[in-house]
């Protein structure tokens, strides 16, 4: 028989340095979860994404058990680390803070393709360059 669900939680995180302070603890804690067994494990499948954005969908069970999974790093976070900026553009379309090669792009379709909305790798590119647009990344080559 299958467990019955009680709630989804979405949730932020750096890689590897989860804590029990916001917004996790309020997140989970409100849904009954163990707050330090789930940021033991989060940590630990992580631990190699040091310092990214992990994005995890968190599955809580009504015996207040929990599954999560991991999803790819925001396409923002990969093209600021990219473009070896701190933070995008302020005047969007009216600035240029850096610059991406194609071949970076191409790369980081090919992280993202498995959590984007689309079937192929060129679709996938041109998603990760209107994101680089917003962000007042321009795209050479």
């Amino acid at each position: 028989m299958a467990k019955e669900v009680t709630g989804k939680i979405k949730l932020q995180c750096p890689g590897g340095q989860a804590t029990p302070a916001p917004p996790v603890g309020p997140a989970l804690g409100s849904h009954g979860v163990n707050i330090a067994a789930f940021v033991k494990q989060f940590n630990e499948a992580t631990r190699g994404d040091m310092g990214l954005i992990i994005p995890v969908e968190i599955t809580v069970y009504k015996d207040r058990t929990f599954d999560f999974i991991l999803k790819s790093p925001p396409a923002s976070v990969l093209l600021k680390r990219a473009a070896k900026l701190e933070k995008g553009a302020g005047a969007v379309g009216h600035e240029v803070v850096g610059k991406v090669t194609r071949a970076q792009v191409e790369e980081i379709a090919k992280m993202k393709m498995k959590d984007l909305n689309c079937r192929d790798i060129a679709a996938a590119v041109r998603i990760v360059e209107g994101t680089a647009r917003s962000s007042g990344i321009k795209v050479e080559g």
